[in-house]
């Protein structure tokens, strides 16, 4: 059976589809216990939780052969001259070393090299890297923009092992963190059909799903 692991966010349309699709589906959460299906509870800018949570999914479901990367937070909106060093840090070790550290533990699983059978990576992205988001939250999307050149760089290090990399960028969708803009279960869509056979010729690849923006 096919497996995959999705954070808060947009997690609850993706788990939605891909449950229907036939995968067997793990919700990571770091507070919101009531909004997630099946869940397990992990900081993903901790290294230690992180591995926690990668290696309950393998006691509980085997080795995970699709991870959505889509943990993420977005500060109060501010200009760059009034954020201070906590928020900055606290942005990139969640949004850029949180997707990282899950990437690598997913690697170690799904990875030929390391007796995996491969798999397929969808990073979540935001159009707010092409925008820079000004006078709002420009660091957010200076981590975004982390992402997609992550995205990038992994697609190669790792397409010789059968795993595919690519990204979805989204403009603004209807979450927790913003209030007005597309549907999730469009962001959904293309995030599913990224991991699907369908997309067996992707690779390195960033999909706007942005309305035009």
């Amino acid at each position: 059976m096919k497996k995959v692991c999705l954070s808060q966010a947009l997690a609850a349309a993706s788990a939605r589809l891909a449950a229907q699709r036939g995968f067997a589906v793990c919700v990571n959460y770091l507070r919101d216990h009531a909004a997630a299906v099946r869940v397990v509870g992990a900081d993903v800018s901790l290294e230690a939780d992180v591995v926690r949570l990668f290696e309950t999914i393998d006691d509980s479901l085997g080795p995970v052969t699709a991870l959505v990367n889509n943990a993420g937070i977005n500060p109060l909106q501010g200009r760059v001259e009034n954020m201070d060093a906590q928020r900055l840090t606290r942005v990139l070790a969640v949004n850029v070393t949180g997707s990282f550290l899950c990437v690598r533990q997913a690697v170690r699983q799904m990875s030929t090299n390391h007796g995996g059978s491969g798999g397929a990576i969808v990073n979540i992205s935001s159009a707010a890297a092409r925008l820079g988001s000004p006078g709002e939250y420009v660091d957010y999307a200076a981590s975004k923009a982390a992402i997609d050149t992550f995205t990038l760089g992994l697609a190669k290090e790792i397409a010789a092992e059968g795993i595919r990399v690519n990204a979805v960028r989204p403009g603004v969708v209807y979450t927790n963190i913003h209030a007005s803009g597309g549907e999730p279960e469009e962001i959904a869509q293309a995030v599913l059909w990224l991991l699907s056979d369908e997309a067996s010729y992707c690779t390195g690849s960033i999909l706007d799903v942005a309305g035009g923006r």
